[in-house]
């Protein structure tokens, strides 16, 4: 990292590049990847929207660009909107590495509370459980009984090749 907690626009560039895509080398990015890259860096406003850099970004005519291409869209994107193009690619530098904003962590909430809670389990969903609330996975799952083949209650089991 840089001074002041920054990571140099090149570097940023790479790692966004990267981001959400396995296949990706870094050396390109897409649209998607740069509107993922803004919104992490807080740079989008009621005057420069998602539309803008779409706009900008189709200049180009290609899918992804490099970085000097990329340079030279933020400059274009800073230019219309009358943005201080040293002001945005500081807000990229220093927005840290790419995230994803904690879009999967649980939520602990309302009915969620309520429905996760297996103490309050009954029947044969209780079973599930052990005593501290960890699944038993399959054996929690699977009903304990001898595996003959016949359903529970016959009476018949064992006379059919008899006669």
């Amino acid at each position: 990292m840089a001074a002041g907690g920054s990571i140099p626009l090149d570097q940023q560039f790479h790692s966004f590049a990267k981001f959400g895509d396995t296949k990706a080398d870094g050396k390109t990015i897409t649209l998607t990847q740069i509107d993922k890259w803004l919104k992490q860096a807080n740079v989008f406003t009621k005057t420069l929207t998602t539309t803008d850099t779409g706009i900008t970004f189709g200049k180009f005519k290609s899918k992804t660009i490099a970085y000097g291409d990329f340079v030279k869209f933020l400059e274009d994107l800073a230019n219309q909107k009358k943005i201080p193009v040293d002001e945005l690619k500081e807000k990229l530098e220093t927005c840290g590495e790419p995230g994803t904003n904690k879009a999967t962590h649980a939520v602990k909430t309302g009915a969620v509370d309520r429905l996760t809670d297996t103490s309050k389990y009954t029947g044969s969903h209780k079973e599930r459980f052990d005593e501290s609330g960890k699944g038993k996975g399959i054996e929690g799952r699977a009903d304990v009984h001898d595996d003959t083949g016949f359903v529970g209650g016959y009476k018949g089991q064992g006379t059919y090749d008899k006669k």
